[in-house]
């Protein structure tokens, strides 16, 4: 400094440096700095892009909802791999496989006819067959070449054969319940079913599927449909739900069959009203899939999918199906029913939480004095009305844009407190239970209001949220659980098979590109100790191979292939079956 001070030319260059310098470095901070704030920005987009599951380029799925050829008598299936020996059972199976008769054709994919299938797996050694289930509403669209039956979202139209008059006169009359019931296979008193969401179900062999019996719920008890997802205890004795419509309105309820079996023809006999709830709008009451079960109580959730029952009575009248009675109604709460299996009483607390959809539960549990209501959710409750089957055979950006605006379905858990009383402190957190971010809080004399828990991590956001739950039922229905499988949804259908570890929510996963795997059936190991020990079964299908269908074992440790068996048909793809063991 004493040199530049003696040397005016070398002090003016110094101070040009020491300038540059400072710009540089400011420069430098500056850049670092926006650097910050463009990693932070670009962090939070691939937050929202993954919460919000935006997906460009989905496959075509259109042949997987096409209609096939049943296939009467067994077929032998390639086995690659090895599938365990101690595996011996059929793969049940329901769904839609026809959706067209004629020139009619079908809206929605829960209206296609009920195909059955079979897989049956015995010595390492696989074979398959199919059947259309021979419901009323299968025979007399067969027998006329076109719809005659309304599903759904198909309203059948008149008879064109009719005469004008009488077409007119038939607006007028109220559409019957189907007996396509493509949705599940159920038991009761040891006797197989296949089900849909109306009071007619149909009793099926499962050795050849061919139908035995059609059942009508309504000639047991006072209901209008039942859910074909119903709940047994370890004693058999089995639980459904279903509504009734009187002239005071609708009500929900609660149904129990005995595991008895009297003889050869009982099928429903001693089947009672366990509970009876009334809507909070009985004139609209909701929408319900399925309902949850723990040891002592039935929780129902009332969610705001809600159906408009003048719109549906009139539907015909109006020349609409009857999905278009059905809407979600996001200004109103979910809330949960609780009702005690011994006594048949309801609750008198409700357990609200903000406006959400369920169509599966995962399992409940009570512990500690609380009630687990672990179920998949969803933030709205659209889905039902987008599986048009014009929207599954889309391609390129409109298929896309259909997936990209329904919302993803994810597992949570709920907290609701069992032992509320007037004396029960309001607006304090009641959940007591360590490491566990659910909130409940008493809000009203007889109301709690509940805030969820994720089961799930965030990288279940990159496979699509999980949908189609199973766990260890024979093990841990109604108990305490780590387990749970799923089908991740990245596409309008499952793309891949999912296993959730409930101790550190992490994920095990089976995903190929270009297949679609079913819904997961568990099937326990005979000598198993552990929850998970045992195998996963699902059907994978691909729309990019003909006759590329397969039955798919994992083990459900690892979640690593153990084998397949490969089925020279095409199978569309279907909902909901189980696991028939035989000796």
């Amino acid at each position: 400094s004493s040199f530049a001070r003696t040397c005016p030319l070398f002090e003016t260059l110094l101070k040009n440096v020491l300038w540059n310098f400072k710009i540089v470095r400011d420069f430098i901070k500056a850049s670092y700095m926006l650097n910050l704030i463009c990693v932070a920005f670009l962090w939070v987009v691939h937050k929202l892009v993954r919460a919000s599951g935006v997906l460009k380029g989905l496959e075509c799925i259109a042949p997987l909802v096409r209609s096939v050829e049943e296939t009467l008598e067994p077929i032998p299936t390639a086995v690659q791999g090895t599938i365990p020996s101690w595996i011996r059972g059929n793969l049940l199976r329901n769904g839609p496989g026809k959706f067209e008769f004629g020139n009619t054709h079908y809206n929605h994919w829960f209206d296609g006819m009920a195909l059955l299938h079979q897989f049956k797996i015995q010595e390492g050694e696989v074979t398959y067959r199919s059947r259309f289930l021979q419901s009323d509403s299968y025979r007399k669209n067969s027998e006329k070449d076109r719809i005659m039956v309304s599903e759904f979202g198909t309203l059948a139209l008149p008879d064109p054969c009719q005469n004008f008059f009488q077409r007119f006169l038939s607006r007028f009359e109220m559409i019957k319940p189907t007996d396509n019931a493509s949705v599940s296979f159920v038991k009761y008193k040891g006797d197989y079913y296949v089900s849909t969401e109306t009071n007619l179900m149909h009793k099926v062999d499962p050795e050849t599927l061919a139908s035995i019996e059609k059942v009508d719920w309504s000639k047991f008890v006072a209901v209008n449909g039942a859910t074909a997802h119903p709940h047994c205890d370890p004693d058999g004795t089995v639980y459904n739900m279903g509504n009734s419509y009187g002239s005071k309105g609708a009500l929900y309820n609660i149904v129990r069959v005995p595991p008895e079996k009297k003889d050869s023809t009982d099928s429903l006999q001693g089947a009672t009203v366990l509970c009876s709830i009334m809507p909070a709008n009985k004139s609209h009451p909701s929408y319900y899939h399925s309902f949850a079960m723990s040891e002592n109580y039935v929780v129902f959730i009332e969610q705001p999918i809600k159906m408009d029952l003048l719109k549906i009575v009139t539907c015909k009248l109006r020349g609409k199906g009857l999905s278009e009675g059905i809407y979600w109604d996001p200004k109103q709460d979910t809330v949960f029913h609780l009702v005690d299996k011994k006594t048949g009483q309801a609750s008198s607390v409700r357990y609200h939480t903000k406006a959400i959809s369920t169509f599966h539960q995962i399992n409940a549990f009570e512990e500690d004095g609380f009630l687990m209501l672990d179920m998949c959710c969803s933030e709205d409750g659209q889905a039902i009305n987008n599986y048009l089957i014009q929207n599954l055979r889309k391609s390129g950006d409109a298929l896309d844009q259909v997936y990209n605006e329904m919302t993803r379905v994810f597992p949570r858990r709920f907290v609701l407190p069992l032992g509320v009383t007037s004396d029960t402190q309001s607006n304090q957190n009641l959940n007591t239970r360590p490491d566990s971010l659910a909130t409940c809080l008493k809000t009203g004399q007889d109301k709690v209001l509940c805030q969820h828990e994720d089961l799930h991590g965030d990288d279940l956001l990159d496979y699509g949220g999980l949908e189609f739950p199973q766990i260890n039922y024979g093990q841990n229905n109604t108990r305490p659980y780590r387990y749970f499988y799923g089908c991740g949804f990245r596409h309008l259908v499952g793309d891949s098979l999912l296993k959730m570890d409930l101790k550190d929510k992490s994920l095990k996963v089976w995903q190929q590109q270009g297949f679609y795997p079913s819904e997961p059936v568990f099937v326990p190991s005979p000598d198993a100790v552990d929850e998970d020990q045992g195998v996963i079964l699902s059907v994978v299908l691909t729309p990019s191979q003909d006759k590329g269908t397969f039955l798919l074992v994992l083990d459900a440790q690892t979640f690593e292939e153990l084998g397949r068996a490969n089925v020279p048909v095409n199978i569309p793809y279907g909902f909901h079956g189980t696991f028939n063991p035989t000796a």
